[in-house]
Formats: structure tokens, C-alpha cells, sequence
């Protein structure tokens, strides 16, 4: 079982680009898949996974093992996880002078770029409909996006604000809703 564990998550870190969210549909096929957890269960593990500390794929990879194997198969799935990239960085370190400027290497960036959006999309999209999110609910995270990439907001700001709003939300708008309601 670590030895699958151990490679399902190489597999992971080895074969998706753009790390963090790019990781997400491919971790929550291998996880669901296999049925080590249910498709809520993973839902509900990545909503945590992105509110603590570190690479949220590795997170995730962490529940899990501990979750299949206590903390030996947390660690095993960890190690997956990020020996991959670990090892790809030092190469692309090692090497990455002599070929920087070579015409097909920034292509190769350059193709890359558009399918690492459409993997990070993906996931966001599968999680708005899994939590059905209506429409007027996307505002605000468009809106985030858009003076992040247009207006160069830092996202911190925006992180700040959306703290902000739930708050406002959660302790005083959600009660007076009620209450015109009641």
C-alpha cells in the first residue's frame, strides 16, 4: 500500500504543470478514483487544504496518506509529492543558463502558459458547481481577479477584503437578512 500510495502521488508531482491548483483535477481523479475518498470528502479537503499554511497539493497529499496510513503514509505520500518537483527545479537549475535563451525553450514556456490557466480553471469551476454557487455569487471573485491582473491590486489586499466581507457578512448582514425576513 505505500509503495501505491508513494507512486500515485510521483505520478502526481511528476506530470502536472503549474503545481498547485493545476494539481487538483489529478489529484482528485487518483484520490476518488481509487476510492481511498468520496468526491464530497475531497471537496471538503481542499476548501481546508487551501486555508493552511504550504503547497495546498501537498496538504492534500498529507490527509490523505494520514487518512489510508496514519503517519507513515502521510509521509510516504508527502515524499510523492514532492520529490518530483524537487528534482526537476535542481535540473532546470543546473542547466537552465545555457538554455534560457534559446528561441524553443521560451516557445515551450510560452505554449505552457495557456494550458496551466485552463488546469487551474478547471478545478475553480468543478468546485463552484460542487458547492453551487449562483451566478451573483461570482462577482466577487471575478472582480478579485480582475483588479489583481488589471489594476495590479496585490493579492494580499483582496485576500484582506474578502476576510473583511465575511465577517461583515457572517456577524452583522446575515442577522439583519434574518431579520426582515422574520
Amino acid at each position: 500500500m505505500y509503495w501505491r500510495l508513494f507512486i500515485t502521488f510521483v505520478k502526481i508531482g511528476m506530470f502536472t504543470i503549474g503545481g498547485g491548483y493545476a494539481m487538483i483535477p489529478l489529484i482528485e481523479r487518483e484520490v476518488v478514483n481509487r476510492g481511498w475518498l468520496n468526491k464530497q470528502d475531497f471537496i471538503d479537503l481542499f476548501a481546508v487544504t487551501q486555508s493552511l499554511p504550504g503547497i495546498f497539493a501537498v496538504n492534500i497529499s498529507i490527509f490523505v496518506g494520514f487518512k489510508l496510513k496514519r503517519v507513515k503514509g502521510s509521509i510516504v505520500c508527502a515524499l510523492g509529492t514532492i520529490l518530483p518537483s524537487f528534482f526537476i527545479i535542481l535540473a532546470i537549475a543546473l542547466f537552465f543558463n545555457r538554455f534560457q535563451d534559446n528561441v524553443w525553450v521560451m516557445k515551450v514556456f510560452n505554449g505552457i502558459r495557456p494550458a496551466v490557466v485552463a488546469l487551474i480553471l478547471v478545478p475553480c469551476i468543478t468546485a463552484a458547481q460542487t458547492v453551487k454557487l449562483k451566478r451573483a455569487e461570482l462577482i466577487f471573485p471575478l472582480a478579485g481577479a480582475v483588479l489583481i491582473w488589471k489594476a495590479g491590486v496585490s493579492p494580499a489586499y483582496i485576500v484582506l477584503a474578502g476576510i473583511a466581507g465575511g465577517l461583515a457578512y457572517t456577524f452583522w448582514i446575515k442577522d439583519k437578512i434574518r431579520k426582515d425576513k422574520g
